[in-house]
């Protein structure tokens, strides 16, 4: 297959990796010209493009079997959120219509999904995000639902989990760093998913995945903090995080939700298996290559 990826950042890039190995033909859109020697290191062929300028996808090479929108919002906020994500899947469903793929795989979020009272959540569950940029990104889903509909538009949602992996996992690094605080009575449900498996979930999805279905990219334990803190206390050897309020973070982008998102939709419907079904599978991964690499 020919096939673009748009965003090829911290899981841009090692889709593209993966299905240069699988004998893929990829192509690989960053904002600026500074990631093409790491995509070069890839044998991924680099272009550069925002996709919020609709002149500028006019740069690229048509046509695509496969098109994956893995695009980052860069931390911004609000502004930021819908010009890369709802203007940017605008103009590349508008794009491509001269030229429609066979498939095309958005990554979105499990932030769509509002609910606080630790219910369990399927792809059918109401999407009501109390955030803003929640609220952008359930926008964009309906521009691709819309699209598969009224225009055929082979578009297929990933709503994904917290990613982790190296370098990333927010709770994490601040545990190694002595900065992590358990709320209230550590019981709010966390969501993750590892980066390896979200890659092959997209794979997953570009092979096997629905035209205008949604499925929910996440492992197979959502998990309270205090029971992923104590995993961790346990498995290195250090004392558990002190009670106290979550640290505020500046422009925080998610609202605090509760929820126990379920993946028997992916797990049933694309045929996926978790190379790591829960946080500890994947952690003891990532903890093994920290120490390996002398980061622990």
């Amino acid at each position: 297959m020919r096939v673009l990826i748009v965003g090829c950042g911290y899981v841009g890039l090692p889709l593209g990796a993966e299905l240069v190995r699988l004998g893929h033909e990829v192509c690989g859109v960053t904002r600026s010209d500074q990631n093409h020697a790491a995509l070069k290191s890839h044998s991924v062929q680099p272009f550069s493009a925002d996709i919020s300028q609709r002149p500028d996808l006019d740069k690229l090479p048509l046509p695509f079997d496969w098109v994956v929108n893995t695009v980052s919002s860069s931390k911004g906020g609000v502004e930021e959120y819908k010009q890369v994500y709802w203007q940017g899947t605008r103009n590349l469903i508008d794009w491509l219509a001269s030229a429609p793929p066979k498939k095309f795989v958005y990554t979105s979020s499990t932030s769509v999904y509002g609910q606080t009272d630790g219910s369990q959540v399927k792809e059918s569950s109401t999407a009501e995000p109390a955030s803003e940029t929640g609220r952008v990104l359930a926008a964009t889903e309906k521009l691709l639902l819309d699209a598969a509909r009224e225009k055929k538009f082979p578009a297929v949602i990933l709503r994904v989990a917290g990613i982790y992996g190296p370098e990333r996992g927010h709770l994490f690094l601040q545990y190694l760093k002595d900065e992590a605080r358990i709320p209230g009575r550590g019981e709010r449900l966390l969501n993750m998913i590892h980066r390896a498996d979200l890659v092959n979930c997209i794979i997953a999805a570009l092979k096997n995945g629905h035209a205008g279905e949604v499925y929910n990219a996440v492992d197979d334990e959502p998990v309270p903090q205090i029971h992923f803190f104590r995993w961790l206390s346990e498995t290195l050897g250090k004392n558990m995080p002190p009670f106290g309020d979550e640290p505020v973070l500046a422009g925080r982008k998610r609202s605090v939700t509760h929820k126990k998102v379920l993946n028997r939709k992916l797990k049933a419907e694309l045929g996926y298996q978790f190379k790591y079904p829960t946080f500890r599978q994947g952690y003891t991964a990532e903890i093994q290559r920290m120490q390996d690499a002398g980061l622990l």
